[in-house]
């Protein structure tokens, strides 16, 4: 089963930093099922994100790509994954509203 992971960044990303590289183990993330992420990416194609690196601004979720979400999209995030099964995405939420509350990044990394 494929799987895209999340995780919280310690720090935000630089302006001219890139992240190009897979590598989760560095922002703590969790896996969240495939199966779980398709049904919501056209609901998050409306939530502004950065792929890759903040020179790129884009809307939703770069798929096999990684996306870093700003903490003002934190809200658009949750109101998506909460008008879903609550249980499903029970960890995922958690997180984004983490932080949220540290006006933090959330990183995903895509299939």
């Amino acid at each position: 089963m494929a799987k895209h992971e999340f995780g919280i960044m310690p720090r935000a990303p630089g302006h001219e930093e890139r992240f190009d590289t897979y590598e989760p183990e560095l922002f703590n993330c969790i896996q969240v099922d495939d199966d779980l992420i398709e049904p919501i990416l056209g609901e998050l194609q409306g939530v502004d994100c950065y792929w890759h690196t903040l020179q790129r601004p884009a809307k939703g979720l770069a798929y096999d790509g990684i996306t870093l979400i700003p903490p003002e999209s934190m809200d658009p995030v949750i109101k998506v994954l909460s008008s879903y099964d609550q249980d499903a995405y029970a960890a995922l939420i958690s997180l984004v509203r983490r932080a949220k509350e540290q006006g933090k990044y959330v990183i995903h990394f895509g299939i």
